[in-house]
């Protein structure tokens, strides 16, 4: 708890038997009230590793996307209760030891999402994230904050703490799918007026680290241009979009 908020930490889960249990272990549980692993369908031992070290998991009866997951974790999260909800990949590049700061940006109410940013502090590169996606990365960060008007080091980091509130209020069930979700949620927040801070984290990158082939990050990467394109036209009153509605779909408890 922390002011009497309850914090749940989900981890949306693939394939990662070899960085699941590390990634629990250094997870901070001074504040943190439960931790949930949703599992899209591994292929490998994932689901065996979670209830080995007592984790709830939930399992996908098939493989549904990275942005699915996502949707089944906070759902789940909310159903629990959750006033705060931390995402955490479980491949182990973004240190968990940061959850009680961002847990904290949000429970102050200074903030209605924190992300943990990989860019800030300059360690993106440090840590291993391969040249070309850094480029990439910070290619349509800048084409976003000025579209959207923000900010931000990087919209693209898969560390972030949200308060009930977005989660609930935010039309997420019109979301990709697939991993542009990370990309889409952010700008529905711009769009409805939720806050947005950032706090360093340093990542590192290893062969178990969760990533994209270079076709799928291409295919990313004009799904964004497309996310901020619909934002551009949904603010000029051009075309309607339904990721921007206040009546799109929602998470309903």
């Amino acid at each position: 708890m922390l002011e009497g908020k309850k914090i749940i930490v989900v981890m949306p889960a693939y394939n990662a038997e070899h960085t699941l249990e590390q990634t629990y272990l250094d997870i901070p549980r001074s504040l943190v009230d439960e931790i949930l692993v949703i599992d899209d369908h591994s292929r490998d031992k994932t689901v065996e590793v979670c209830r080995k070290l007592g984790l709830q998991v939930f399992v996908h009866k098939k493989n549904k996307g990275y942005g699915a997951n996502q949707k089944t974790c906070y759902k789940e999260a909310l159903s629990r209760g959750a006033d705060i909800v931390i995402m955490l990949h479980p491949d182990y590049q973004y240190p968990p030891k940061l959850i009680n700061a961002m847990a904290a940006l949000v429970g102050s109410g200074m903030f209605d999402i924190v992300l943990g940013s990989r860019i800030l502090g300059g360690f993106a590169l440090k840590g291993g994230m391969p040249r070309y996606k850094y480029i990439a990365n910070r290619l349509l960060t800048f084409f976003q904050n000025i579209i959207l008007g923000q900010k931000l080091s990087e919209y693209h980091t898969g560390y972030r703490a949200f308060s009930k509130e977005v989660l609930l209020k935010l039309p997420l069930l019109e979301n990709s799918d697939d991993f542009v979700f990370d990309n889409q949620i952010l700008a529905q927040a711009v769009h409805f007026g939720f806050r947005i801070g950032e706090i360093t984290a340093p990542s590192r990158y290893t062969r178990e680290s969760s990533s994209i082939s270079l076709k799928r990050s291409i295919v990313y990467g004009f799904s964004v241009i497309g996310t901020t394109g619909a934002f551009l036209a949904e603010k000029l009153k051009l075309a309607k979009f339904k990721i921007f509605s206040p009546h799109g779909h929602k998470i309903d408890l």
